[in-house]
């Protein structure tokens, strides 16, 4: 399938000013020729001309560029075609470009031969599809730095180093009569602790990593009327869930998304807790319950005006499962504060006045960032699928370490050492990765 001429509309389902559509494979020269009306001779020059039917009939005026092999993205022949955004005429040209020997392009295919072809490695491929799905300039930095090779060159560094240990271990194995130093002491268990430093420097971003790309999952919840949907409203800036002094309003769960300093946070708007005999609004409270059992972080609002009893605190703090992070939120301090939360921690605000929320979003930012996170200028972050790799690493990694130390076979250590390095190669796709290829650029949009 990798000799075949791929094509795709590369631009958002949609009507818009221009559409893109990209061909790449060996006929896409070929193709041009056939749909275009005028000859294309020098690669990276926007021509301008028509593209036509089989009959002759004009589609559209286009602007046709050629980026000829290996100087493309996929590093094969190319094309991108610029036509009117309309979706009939987009579709025209598409067609066109079919007949004339392309077939359509599967989910992330032109990003999937630019890896295969050493435009990329695996890191760079899926920090394309960061780029694409980045919802805030932290994402986006992020994405830039993996898109870059920064974490592909840590990990080809990590994987030379490991080679130099193994050729090491391997050579004492295979030619014992060359008096090389098995070097079984404290030299060689260093380098192995090097190694796993590093890898657990970056097993420690994968948090980083998760929140950056699928944002923290943030319930806001309470008794009723304490002021829930009004932060909903403050936050996003705008009018989203209705706000009244009637309790109960709210009855079902609401989510947005907003940007906290780069951290995306999915805000979560639920029922008020509290004891009910309306069916409808018991079901809401059921919600509310299961998605603070899912919640990452819980914004647990009182009334500070109001009394202690009633605040629903303690049916909340049931609900939380442990290690989920916790604020609770002292609202309405306008309307003065109720004696018996004199003294109480939280953080204090009112929605209504809009005062203490700078005092709100450096409590979350503490919240998120913990012990060694890192949200500066050297961002880097793994996603699921190098923290499996990485970690099958680190264990074997801990086992050649241990069978060394422990005076067992070089053979042991050695398979050990491979399997790492195989799970290292893994993430940049420096072994046998058929197998995962297609589980990575399945989550690709068509056309990239």
């Amino acid at each position: 399938m990798n000799d075949d001429t791929i094509a795709a509309i590369a631009t958002p389902p949609g009507q818009g000013a221009i559409a893109l559509i990209r061909v790449s494979g060996t006929r896409a020269r070929g193709i041009a020729e056939e749909v275009f009306s005028r000859r294309v001779t020098t690669p990276r020059l926007q021509v301008f001309g028509t593209v036509a039917d089989a009959d002759g009939q004009v589609i559209d005026e286009v602007l046709l560029t050629w980026f000829q092999a290996p100087h493309s993205y996929t590093g094969e022949d190319t094309l991108e075609i610029s036509c009117h955004g309309g979706l009939l005429v987009t579709q025209k040209v598409l067609e066109r470009v079919l007949e004339a020997g392309a077939r359509p392009a599967e989910a992330g295919e032109f990003s999937q031969r630019a890896f295969l072809n050493g435009k990329m490695d695996l890191t760079q491929a899926e920090a394309v599809m960061d780029l694409i799905s980045a919802q805030t300039d932290l994402a986006l930095k992020a994405a830039h730095e993996q898109l870059s090779g920064r974490l592909g060159n840590a990990l080809t560094q990590l994987r030379e180093d490991l080679i130099g240990i193994v050729a090491h271990v391997e050579a004492y194995i295979d030619f014992p009569e060359e008096d090389i130093d098995p070097e079984t002491g404290e030299a060689l268990l260093g380098r192995i602790d090097a190694v796993r430093k590093t890898i657990d420097q970056l097993l420690a971003t994968a948090d980083q990593g998760r929140i950056l790309r699928e944002g923290v999952r943030t319930v806001i919840c309470g008794a009723p009327n304490v002021g829930k949907s009004s932060l909903l409203n403050v936050l996003l800036g705008f009018d989203r869930a209705i706000v009244s002094d009637t309790a109960g309003t709210t009855r079902d769960t609401i989510e947005e998304v907003i940007n906290l300093r780069g951290i995306p946070l999915r805000l979560i708007d639920t029922a008020g807790v509290r004891e009910s005999e309306d069916l409808i609004e018991r079901e809401g409270i059921s919600r509310t319950q299961a998605q603070i059992a899912n919640a990452e972080l819980v914004l647990e609002m009182v009334d500070v005006s109001a009394p202690k009893s009633g605040a629903g605190s303690e049916e909340i703090a049931a609900s939380i499962p442990p290690g989920t992070h916790h604020l609770r939120l002292l609202n309405k301090i306008d309307r003065g504060e109720h004696e018996e939360w004199a003294g109480a921690e939280g953080v204090r605000l009112s929605c209504t006045e809009k005062q203490g929320i700078d005092t709100l979003t450096e409590a979350i930012f503490a919240k998120l960032g913990g012990p060694g996170a890192n949200w500066g200028a050297d961002l880097v972050a793994i996603n699921a699928r190098h923290k499996r790799c990485l970690a099958r690493a680190a264990e074997d990694l801990a086992n050649a370490r241990q069978r060394l130390a422990g005076g067992e076979s070089p053979e042991f250590t050695a398979l050990e050492l491979r399997s790492a390095l195989d799970a290292i190669g893994e993430v940049v796709g420096k072994t046998d990765v058929e197998e995962i290829l297609g589980e990575i650029f399945s989550t690709f949009c068509i056309g990239k």
